[in-house]
């Protein structure tokens, strides 16, 4: 077992980095991706920071390069450390990228998919809403405040009101303090890209309508400001179904060509 001082296995005076009981040969590279994955999580390695060299987190868990090897690819697809051939692996910052290639694929590939997407994000921000208005982030608030600002100047610009639409629901997951949430968040900025860009093919969107979302946008940041839980479920769950509503006009009239039929 390592100890702190001379790691044995190494014969480094460095304090292992890693603690974990390796498991049965066949799932060593997960036991030692759990246990580098856990020193990513609790801050033993920072965003940036490179982690041992291959060959010497071999040595700290007993194992074989190629497991260790194994172990990285595992953490790199999970898109938790970057890893180029010739350099030692980098941790990176939690975010959402993963999920939102995830995503992205799902929702591009059928409107059955996109409907799915949707039908979970209004599932998803019910409950985010309520944790963010009780908790009002200071930097989730400063957010969901700059993406208002940017919707109002990018009326008539569906590119710029999209990313402003995406920022402030970013917001609205940073007002709640908790970084799992922040990361769905990010995820599902592939679906909020994919309906920005459907309801940017109605030709009878109006100056109106686009008004109309900043106004529910506007009410949900009011009521989470205020702290009133309820208020901003039911103007979520309202900005929601006005959503579905329009979402409802576009795939309709997507659909036969989606199927081929038009």
């Amino acid at each position: 077992m390592a100890q702190q001082g001379v790691n044995m296995a190494t014969g480094s005076t460095r304090k292992p980095l890693f603690s974990a009981k390796l498991a049965a040969p066949s799932r060593l590279a997960d036991t030692v991706s759990d246990a580098i994955a856990a020193a990513l999580f609790d801050g033993r390695i920072s965003p940036g920071e490179p982690l041992p060299p291959e060959g010497e987190i071999a040595k700290e868990f007993g194992v074989s390069k190629p497991i260790a090897r194994e172990a990285l690819r595992q953490l790199s697809a999970a898109g938790l450390i970057s890893t180029q051939q010739g350099k030692v692996a980098r941790a990176k910052a939690l975010n959402g990228e993963p999920l939102e290639r995830i995503y992205g694929y799902a929702v591009r590939s059928s409107l059955e998919r996109l409907r799915e997407a949707n039908e979970m994000r209004r599932v998803v921000e019910t409950g985010i809403a309520r944790l963010a208005a009780q908790r009002r982030g200071k930097a989730g608030l400063a957010a969901m405040e700059r993406a208002l600002a940017d919707m109002q100047s990018s009326l008539g610009d569906p590119a710029g009101f999209t990313e402003a639409d995406i920022l402030f629901h970013i917001g609205l997951a940073l007002a709640t303090g908790n970084s799992m949430i922040r990361v769905q968040m990010e995820g599902l900025r592939s679906v909020q890209r994919e309906v920005s860009e459907l309801f940017s093919r109605r030709a009878n969107r109006t100056p109106a309508d686009w008004n109309a979302t900043i106004d529910r946008h506007r009410a949900i940041y009011d009521a989470i400001a205020a702290g009133d839980a309820e208020l901003a479920e039911r103007k979520i769950i309202a900005h929601f179904e006005a959503a579905d509503i329009a979402s409802l006009e576009v795939v309709g009239k997507l659909a036969p060509a989606a199927d081929g039929t038009a």
